[in-house]
C-alpha cells in the first residue's frame, strides 16, 4: 500500500489529547476514521479527545459505544455543525453487521470513528484514516496513521500538534 503513512509517538495522556484534538479538529461530514489496537490502548481516550476537537460541547460524554454499539455526538468544526458517530465493532461478527446499522448513512451525514475497526475492514472505504495504536510504555503510545485518497488532508496538520511541548 503506498497510501500516506505518519508514525507519532507521545508519552502520555496529555500527549494522546493534543493529537486527538488536532485530529478532530479536521474533521469533515463524509470522514472515516478506523481505530485499531489492543484492549486498553486507549482508543475510547482518543475518540474523547477527537470529539473535543471537533467542538463537541462535553467530551466527557463521549464513552466507550461497546455495548450500544454506536453513540452520536453533535460537535461544530469551522462554524459546521458535525455529526460525529463513535462505533465499537468488537461485539460484531463482521460488516454486515455495522452495514445494518447505517453504516452508509452514518457516513453521509457525519465523520464516522470505529473503534475494532480491523473486525470490519471489508466495508471499510479506501478513502479513510486508519490509525494503529501501539502501547511502547506504561502511558506512552505509538500511532501509526495511514490516510487514503481523501482522508491524506487528515494527515498534515498532526505532525506539529504531536511534537507541541
Amino acid at each position: 500500500m503506498n497510501d500516506p503513512a505518519l508514525m507519532i509517538e507521545v508519552n502520555d495522556a496529555a500527549g494522546t489529547d493534543r493529537l486527538g484534538r488536532c485530529l478532530g479538529a479536521a474533521l469533515r461530514r463524509g470522514d472515516v476514521v478506523a481505530l485499531v489496537g489492543p484492549l486498553g490502548v486507549g482508543k475510547t481516550t482518543l475518540v474523547r479527545s477527537m470529539a473535543a476537537g471537533a467542538g463537541v460541547p462535553d467530551p466527557r460524554a463521549v464513552n466507550s459505544p461497546t455495548f450500544v454499539i454506536v453513540n452520536e455526538y453533535l460537535g461544530q468544526v469551522a462554524g459546521e455543525k458535525l455529526r460525529i458517530y463513535h462505533a465499537d465493532s468488537y461485539r460484531l461478527r463482521d460488516g454486515r453487521d455495522l452495514e445494518a446499522l447505517g453504516f452508509d448513512e452514518m457516513c453521509a451525514l457525519g465523520a464516522v470513528l470505529i473503534e475494532w475497526a480491523d473486525r470490519v475492514e471489508e466495508i471499510l472505504p479506501p478513502d479513510r484514516l486508519t490509525v494503529r495504536i501501539e502501547p511502547v510504555g506504561q502511558t506512552a503510545r505509538r500511532f501509526h496513521l495511514q490516510a487514503g485518497g481523501a482522508a491524506e488532508r487528515l494527515l498534515k496538520p498532526l505532525d506539529a500538534a504531536a511534537t507541541e511541548p
